[in-house]
């Protein structure tokens, strides 16, 4: 049996765990996957954490990846990154830049067992700003500056692909190649805020293409995880994990102790339990819904289409998020089946469970184009962390 085989029924631990630490964030991205803005009070304590990484260490999960909202506001973040590599286990975190001072750079270069990801959705600040809001671009090199500056070894530059920012493909590597960073695409689904612009951010057909063509010529040097799987219909499969490891490898913990299938995937139909109720690891191994997930696929509708081997059906989050239905091909299908599932009648489209947008904006908020979000603008709300004591 290939190593595939086995994720696709599941593991005892997952080899790829989302944390969010928390909701609020000094950014409002437009395509926020969690609809982050504003702290929730419910989110767990530092003790609760302390005790979700002690699970995490008896299932002798690797590495946990830390995001937010922006986790570096949360007052206990560094004992919490201290705590998990004291008990074995590493961290991967994504930040915007907003904390990574000299003194952090240099706190994080001196530990062997933290990786640090900032995030950009545009190699120029024209771009970048455009989306995630005045003065991010300058924040994220400036942070990346530090890292450089204190002998930090690989660090990761994020990018989610946006029909904004496919021509900048080689910027970007050049950008990577220039701090000494690894440069990481990861797919745009249209989840949380996401689904607010997804019609007028995702890339186009061609852009597909270009991205799929890049990705084989570079794509040994550039990280992109399960993004891209449904790419592999236009030839042969990409490096990465080529299906959906929902369930199976992957799932995320929220700020306030949900456990969902995926990242991108934060509804109540993909809530299989809560760690304050049961633990983590009894949500893994015992959850319901993970044990259909695990379950062997049969294709659906996409099972007679001859590249399904290849991109085993597309994103499970991509699919719900527009209506489709989950044995259904996925909406950027590049085969075009997508498009056509799209155009075929009236789709329900599910609402995000939770939204914690600020409520007024973020003064130097994005203002992209034609975009748009669903919220409207206020002046009662400018303090991008409401709610949070630091």
């Amino acid at each position: 049996m290939k190593l595939v085989d086995h994720f696709a029924t599941g593991l005892d631990a997952p080899i790829c765990l989302t944390w969010e630490l928390t909701y609020a964030c000094n950014l409002a991205c437009l395509h926020c996957l969690s609809s982050s803005g504003r702290r929730d009070p419910r989110e767990l304590s530092t003790q609760e954490c302390k005790a979700v990484i002690d699970e995490l260490q008896r299932m002798q999960v690797f590495y946990v990846n830390i995001g937010g909202g922006e986790p570096t506001v949360r007052p206990d973040f560094w004992e919490l990154v201290d705590y998990a590599t004291a008990h074995q286990v590493g961290v991967k975190f994504s930040t915007n830049g907003v904390r990574i001072d000299r003194a952090a750079a240099e706190r994080l270069a001196a530990s062997d067992y933290v990786d640090v990801q900032v995030s950009l959705d545009g190699a120029t600040a024209e771009v970048n700003d455009a989306v995630r809001g005045v003065g991010s671009f300058d924040l994220a090199v400036t942070a990346l500056q530090h890292l450089q500056d204190a002998g930090f070894k690989d660090s990761k530059i994020s990018v989610v692909c946006t029909r904004q920012n496919i021509g900048q493909l080689d910027l970007f590597k050049e950008l990577a190649d220039r701090f000494g960073a690894t440069l990481r695409l990861t797919r745009l689904r249209p989840s949380g805020r996401g689904a607010d612009v997804w019609d007028e951010m995702h890339p186009t057909m061609a852009q597909q293409r270009e991205l799929y063509d890049w990705l084989v010529a570079h794509g040994e040097g550039v990280l992109t995880g399960d993004s891209f799987f449904h790419l592999s219909a236009f030839g042969s499969a990409l490096p990465g994990l080529n299906l959906c490891g929902a369930g199976r490898v992957v799932c995320l913990i929220d700020p306030v102790g949900d456990v969902y299938a995926c990242p991108f995937a934060i509804h109540d139909a993909f809530l299989a339990g809560n760690v304050r109720a049961a633990g983590f690891q009894e949500v893994w191994q015992r959850s319901e819904l993970f044990a259909e997930l695990r379950q062997p696929q049969s294709g659906g509708a996409c099972s007679s289409c001859q590249h399904y081997d290849s991109c085993q059906g597309g994103c499970m989050a991509a699919k719900f998020f527009t209506g489709l239905p989950l044995d259904g091909p996925d909406p950027e299908c590049v085969q075009g089946y997508g498009e056509l599932a799209l155009a075929s009648g009236v789709r329900e489209v599910p609402k995000p469970t939770g939204d914690h947008s600020h409520k007024g904006g973020v003064r130097g908020g994005p203002v992209a184009l034609t975009l748009s979000t669903r919220r409207p603008d206020q002046l009662c709300e400018e303090n991008p962390l409401a709610g949070l004591t630091i």
